[in-house]
């Protein structure tokens, strides 16, 4: 008999899907990936098509397990996917009633806005962690009850079904079968009370969501169910879901209180494991759920940077400084320091800890002497500083301090950005040798509970580190760039009235 010491991650991202075979010790047997359309019907409005979604998921999952020759292999399969996102789908069927409504998407700020200035936010802060925003799933999907002909009476009626992308492909790999999600998704939605670790029927009312609608709720690491036969030639257990953001946390092996991981794309998100306490921020940091595990919640702090590599290619095709992203490395280098340049990117406002929509871009502190290199450095410094932000925030409201932080995503890679963080954040930043994080981490999730992995101890262990980078910066030096960082983002703000 084949053994079974390989797991299937599907990574079902905002542009592109992946799907990734990992063996035992973590190695990448064989990857597919497949970009799919974005649509925007109105300014401020993003949408995917499920069915997209569906067969990009197939297609690559199929390659993926053709490429590896691993098929009899395969313990499980594990989930990670774009967070908020949502699906609303027939249930005798199995079609979706509307394009999914993603993330991204800003079509119910007005809605959000009416309900804090009624008061609604203490109510959605103290259950969820969350704040109320148009970012979570909730008001995204009364909105589509309201405007899609006869929703919400078939909602509550029971024929319709409701998921973030996750709970769409396990019901579809399932062939209909199974109708749940994880705790951490269920986080994300603003209707899920993350210290009873139910739906809550107050949010539910609040934003006139009808229970019948909504999933099982159940661990990131558990048997969600088999795929069906026809799919991949032999069912396959789903044994993992997480949203991507938690997943990246287990794939870099987050596990203990203090730990902190960073993933670097078009913006940033760092995640700071608060163990088994939910920590209530004072600085509107999101309090969510990490993982959840034999039941057990584990909690973390998390941070958004809204403008991270973002910034580069805004350097690459806004200012046609640079050609490609690599080439800032080489120009943040070529220059002995900064030169007193600063960019704060907040070109769609600012995000934690400030939280200013109102916003807009900025660099100071140009000379004539000023050249392309000291812009280029001045953008990577930019993301190094914004994370600095977020960490100090994090320990002001009691997460711990935080002495080493992983990290991933594109900017990653770049070696001078990351010892700049580490001095910085006077902290190590470790990178790991896999940088395929999030969907190492739904692999993760998948193997431990079909014991290809026992625990998070033996995760923790196949977690290798690439490169370390450790504080060198001068003391004083540091303290000046940082002052100037603080100034230059009083600048930037909307209430900023010179001085």
């Amino acid at each position: 008999m084949t053994k079974k010491d390989c797991v299937l991650a599907i990574d079902q991202g905002t542009t592109s899907t992946r799907s990734i075979v990992f063996d035992r010790d973590a190695n990448e047997l064989a990857a597919a990936r497949q970009e799919f359309p974005q649509h925007y019907p109105n300014a401020g409005w993003v949408e995917h098509c499920p069915e997209d979604i569906w067969t990009d998921v197939l297609n690559t999952a199929r390659a993926a397990l053709e490429q590896s020759g691993a098929l009899d292999r395969i313990a499980g399969i594990g989930i990670t996917n774009q967070r908020e996102t949502i699906v609303v789908w027939e249930r005798s069927t199995g079609k979706p009633i509307h394009r999914a409504i993603v993330w991204q998407d800003r079509r119910t700020a007005a809605v959000c806005q009416k309900l804090r200035d009624e008061g609604a936010e203490t109510l959605v802060r103290e259950r969820t962690g969350l704040l109320l925003d148009p970012y979570f799933s909730a008001t995204k999907l009364a909105w589509l009850l309201d405007n899609v002909d006869g929703a919400r009476a078939r909602a509550e009626k029971g024929e319709l079904a409701f998921g973030t992308i996750d709970s769409f492909i396990l019901w579809r790999l399932t062939g209909g079968r199974v109708h749940a999600t994880d705790a951490t998704n269920a986080s994300r939605t603003m209707l899920f009370d993350i210290h009873r670790q139910q739906w809550d029927q107050d949010l539910l009312t609040l934003f006139r969501v009808p229970a019948a609608l909504l999933p099982e709720v159940k661990d990131s690491s558990t048997l969600y169910g088999e795929t069906d036969p026809e799919l991949f030639g032999r069912a396959i257990p789903i044994a993992g879901i997480a949203g991507d953001q938690q997943a990246a946390v287990v794939g870099q092996a987050c596990f203990t209180p203090g730990m902190a991981k960073a993933t670097y794309g078009t913006g940033c998100f760092l995640l700071l494991n608060t163990g088994d306490k939910p920590v209530e921020s004072r600085n509107r940091m999101l309090t969510t759920v990490a993982y959840r595990l034999n039941g057990k919640p584990t909690y973390a702090l998390e941070g958004s940077i809204f403008v991270a590599g973002a910034a580069i290619k805004w350097l690459r095709d806004g200012l046609h400084l640079i050609t490609h992203a690599s080439q800032t490395d080489d120009m943040a280098t070529r220059v002995p320091h900064s030169h007193g340049v600063y960019m704060v990117p907040g070109f769609v406002g600012l995000g934690a800890p400030h939280w200013d929509p109102d916003a807009r871009g900025l660099i100071c502190g140009l000379t004539l002497d000023a050249t392309a290199a000291h812009i280029a450095r001045a953008a990577l410094e930019s993301v190094a500083y914004q994370t600095l932000d977020l960490v100090s925030a994090m320990v002001q409201d009691g997460g711990g301090t935080t002495e080493s932080i992983r990290v991933d995503g594109g900017m990653s890679a770049n070696d001078w950005y990351c010892q700049f963080l580490a001095d910085m954040l006077q902290a190590k930043v470790e990178r790991p040798r896999n940088v395929e994080t999030t969907a190492l981490g739904a692999g993760f999730l998948a193997g431990m509970a079909t014991g290809v992995w026992e625990n998070e101890e033996t995760v923790a262990a196949e977690w290798a580190r690439g490169s370390l980078f450790e504080p060198k910066m001068d003391s004083t030096q540091r303290r000046t760039m940082i002052a100037g960082w603080h100034q230059a983002v009083k600048r930037t703000l909307s209430t900023y009235t010179g001085g």
